[in-house]
């Protein structure tokens, strides 16, 4: 099957899933559950590319879709146990209904199905890696599989230790600077966005590799000033006020790094 077609037809699938995920939310109130969904959509395109393709080394199309599909498999569980289970829809889309007020259900609506459509172009990076020319597994290959284990091993960390310090009571309104956390305000993103790189190595060397990069830097663009660090540090202050505003100028929004001393 040829790529444009997988494209369109993994993203047809998506309109109806996430029609499904918006349905969910209308009975349920909890609007988070698009950030399962999203994250889930990618592992599936990832999987049916590596069985739907015709062309590229059978062998790296399912290094790529196994790859995509364990980041997706922990991150959407996750997401599903921290957010969906703790039963209570997360600030931000509390923030977004408050906002839209009477058109919260039609903006939802066509907030979901621009998540599907995001999900189904950027799932074209894992196409870009799967469809490398080289017949045979490279140093390439190798090293976007390190790199995929040292992200998905990071925001695993970076998860479990915020899941630590959020389940002791005596932390209630603080914020939480343990292990990676001292280091950045987002490690969870910046390991998030780590794993958009993987593809780009696997990538490198095919004539079109440098349009892998188109992905990492959206999502970039996506983490600093749409859906990623904006909104979660405007809870954060609601929720924490002068102690998230202290965390802000002693440490890294992103990029880990040593905290500075105030003052």
């Amino acid at each position: 099957m040829t790529p444009i077609v997988l494209v369109l037809i993994g993203w047809f699938l998506l309109v109806g899933f996430f029609f499904l995920l918006w349905l969910f939310q209308r009975r349920t109130g909890d609007a988070g559950i698009v950030d399962v969904g999203w994250t889930a959509s990618l592992g599936f395109l990832a999987l049916l590319y590596a069985l739907g393709l015709g062309d590229g080394l059978a062998a790296r199309r399912w290094v790529v879709g196994l790859a995509a599909a364990l980041w997706s498999w922990r991150l959407a569980r996750y997401l599903l146990k921290d957010r969906i289970f703790a039963g209570e829809e997360d600030g931000r889309y509390q923030a977004m209904r408050a906002k839209w007020g009477d058109r919260a259900q039609r903006n939802l609506f066509l907030f979901f199905q621009a998540q599907g459509l995001i999900a189904a172009l950027l799932s074209v990076h894992f196409m870009l890696a799967m469809l490398h020319p080289a017949s045979e597994l490279r140093v390439w290959d190798a090293l976007g599989i390190l790199l995929l284990l040292i992200s998905v091993g990071g925001e695993s960390v970076a998860d479990r230790q915020l899941a630590r310090f959020r389940a002791n009571p005596a932390n209630r309104g603080r914020t939480c600077r343990e292990g990676l956390w001292r280091y950045s305000r987002h490690p969870n993103y910046f390991f998030e966005w780590l794993h958009w790189l993987v593809y780009v190595l696997i990538a490198v060397g095919a004539p079109w590799w440098p349009a892998a990069l188109i992905a990492p830097a959206f999502m970039l663009y996506l983490i600093f000033f749409v859906t990623g660090i904006p909104p979660t540090e405007e809870q954060a202050l609601r929720s924490r006020g002068e102690d998230y505003r202290q965390y802000q100028r002693t440490t890294s929004a992103f990029f880990p790094w040593f905290p500075k001393r105030e003052g």
